[in-house]
């Protein structure tokens, strides 16, 4: 499974963000016969009740989880599980841990602009960005019809990531779940979406000299959320009367080895994929605008060296024992 994550980011991680040390977390759950233990990063936050109730319910699943849980300052309530959660699993995934913005993520890239450069108002900006990328939702997300999509006016641009990067995965997809063919997946790439999604021009805080950045956050729009719905509904159908055992319902897991657990991973990656290039299509939108923005006489670049495109809702294989070849799958949601 791949995360997509930038060399600048990769360096960053290797030599500026270093693993915590065991002091600044605290233990939420201790390990017992029947529980998982549960490691908190969340000193000063105030974790909502039913948060609590959703981390509870998660560590009972020992069967499955057999090491600490991780939870971030950003937790809260979600579908079965909390979002704000690092849940290693043991031959066996979650689809309702992994969610359905599958491959959720940030895209920033540094320009050469300085803030001297940008207009007193950034209205002209928005408005060209705005009429750029599709955003929100109406009429029930029908694709003819919905204004957060493309409306069957699919830019050339947007049609020529779809075939050369996403089609054949999308028709192996829809081989086994053929139903996937009703959602929104071509008429979505490219667009923003609801929610907590947004796109945003800032400055950075080099002492020295400020430049502009552009930074956004989508992820994989309606076929993504169709994807999870799918899997969610398979992995509880696929326990069957088991699932009656569990804290809650939408725990229900896929096992390794199984056809649907098989399927789901083919699709999470695929999604994955989409939710990259959804927000590469919407950077190049956006830096266009900017650019019809400004005067003729204010030109300027990307740096490619500080450009970030990494998902922070994804799943990936992860070895936690070199020496006996354990391996987990590891959910950030």
């Amino acid at each position: 499974m791949r995360r997509f994550v930038s060399p600048v980011c990769q360096r960053i991680q290797r030599r500026g963000c270093s693993a915590p040390a065991r002091s600044t977390f605290s233990i939420l759950q201790a390990e017992s016969a029947t529980a998982a233990e549960v490691r908190g990063w969340v000193h000063g936050v105030d974790v909502d009740p039913s948060a609590l109730q959703q981390i509870a319910q998660l560590s009972a699943l020992k069967s499955i989880i057999r090491h600490p849980v991780a939870i971030m300052p950003d937790v809260h309530g979600g579908i079965g599980c909390t979002v704000g959660t690092v849940i290693p699993t043991s031959g066996a995934l979650i689809p309702a841990s992994v969610g359905v913005d599958i491959g959720c993520g940030m895209v920033a890239v540094k320009t050469t602009l300085v803030p001297e450069q940008l207009p007193g108002s950034l209205e002209h900006l928005r408005t060209e960005v705005e009429a750029s990328i599709p955003h929100g939702r109406t009429h029930s997300g029908r694709a003819e019809s919905d204004v957060g999509g493309w409306r069957s006016r699919v830019p050339e641009r947007v049609q020529a990531v779809w075939k050369a990067e996403l089609a054949q995965g999308f028709e192996e997809l829809c081989r086994r779940v053929p139903h996937l063919r009703q959602s929104n997946h071509i008429n979505h790439l490219g667009t923003l979406g609801t929610g907590n999604h947004f796109i945003e021009v800032c400055l950075d805080n080099d002492p020295i000299q400020q430049h502009v950045w552009v930074m956004l956050h989508s992820g994989s729009r309606g076929i993504g959320n169709r994807i999870g719905s799918t899997y969610i509904a398979l992995a509880q159908k696929d326990m069957g009367a088991l699932v009656h055992t569990l804290p809650h319902k939408d725990l229900a897991y896929l096992t390794e080895g199984t056809v649907h657990f098989t399927e789901y991973i083919a699709a999470v990656e695929w999604a994955q994929t989409y939710a990259m290039w959804n927000r590469r299509l919407m950077m190049a939108f956006v830096l266009d605008a900017l650019r019809r923005a400004l005067p003729p006489s204010v030109a300027f670049e990307v740096d490619g060296a500080h450009a970030v495109n990494c998902h922070h809702n994804y799943v990936e294989r992860f070895v936690v024992d070199a020496t006996s070849g354990e391996a987990v799958w590891l959910t950030r949601n």
